[in-house]
C-alpha cells in the first residue's frame, strides 16, 4: 500500500523508511521526503526528484540515471550509485559520500559539495562551474577536461588527481592540496593560488598567467 501511494503521488512523506530495491523509475517525485530513508539499490531512473528531501538517505548502489536530482542530498550515501546523465545543478551534496559513483555526463554547475567525498571518482569533462567544493576530497579523481571555472576549492584535497586540460580560470584554490597532481595543459588564469600546495605536481603546458 505504501509503495503504491508513493508511486501515485498520494504519499509525499516517508522519512526513514525502508524502500530498498524498489522501482521508482520514470516517476514524478518532486518535493518528496525520503530523508534518512534506506534506498539501497532502488531504481530512480529518469525520475523527477527536483526539490526532494534525501538528506542522510542511503542510496548506495541506487540507479539514478537521467534523474532530475536538483535536490537536498546533504550527507547522503551515494557510494556505487549510478548517476550517469543526472541533473545535479545547484544540488546540496554537502558531506555526501560519492566514492565509486558513476558520474559521467552529469551537470554539477553551481552544486554545493563542500566536505563531500569524491575520492578516485571519474569526473572527466564534467561541468563544475561555480560549484562550492570547499574541503572536498578529490584525491586521485579523474577531472580531465572538467570545467571548474569560478569554482570555490578552498582547502580542497586534489592530491594525485588527473587535472589534465581542466579549466580553473577564476577558481579559488587557496589552501588546496594539489601535491602530485597532473595539471598538464590546465587553465589557471585568474585562479587564486595563495597557500596552494603544488609540490611534485606536473605543470607542463599549464597556463598560470595572471594567477594570484
Amino acid at each position: 500500500m505504501t509503495i503504491e501511494a508513493i508511486k501515485s503521488g498520494e504519499l509525499k512523506k516517508f522519512p526513514g523508511g525502508d524502500l530498498e530495491d524498489e522501482d521508482f523509475s520514470q516517476l514524478d517525485l518532486r518535493r518528496i521526503n525520503f530523508a534518512g530513508a534506506k534506498l539501497v539499490g532502488t531504481d530512480f531512473r529518469e525520475s523527477n526528484l527536483e526539490g526532494a528531501h534525501l538528506e542522510g538517505a542511503n542510496l548506495m548502489g541506487a540507479s539514478l540515471v537521467g534523474a532530475d536530482l536538483r535536490a537536498n542530498l546533504m550527507g547522503a550515501n551515494l557510494m556505487q550509485a549510478d548517476l550517469t546523465s543526472a541533473d545535479l545543478r545547484g544540488s546540496n551534496l554537502r558531506g555526501a559520500n560519492l566514492m565509486g559513483a558513476r558520474l559521467s555526463q552529469v551537470s554539477l554547475a553551481g552544486a554545493f559539495l563542500s566536505g563531500a567525498n569524491l575520492m578516485s571518482v571519474n569526473l572527466q569533462d564534467v561541468d563544475l562551474r561555480g560549484a562550492d567544493l570547499r574541503g572536498v576530497n578529490l584525491s586521485r579523481a579523474n577531472l580531465k577536461g572538467a570545467d571548474l571555472s569560478n569554482a570555490d576549492l578552498q582547502g580542497a584535497f586534489l592530491s594525485e588527481a588527473n587535472l589534465e586540460e581542466a579549466d580553473f580560470r577564476g577558481a579559488n584554490l587557496m589552501g588546496a592540496n594539489l601535491m602530485g597532481a597532473n595539471l598538464l595543459c590546465a587553465e589557471l588564469e585568474g585562479a587564486k593560488l595563495n597557500g596552494t600546495t603544488l609540490e611534485k605536481a606536473c605543470l607542463l603546458g599549464t597556463t598560470i598567467m595572471e594567477a594570484v
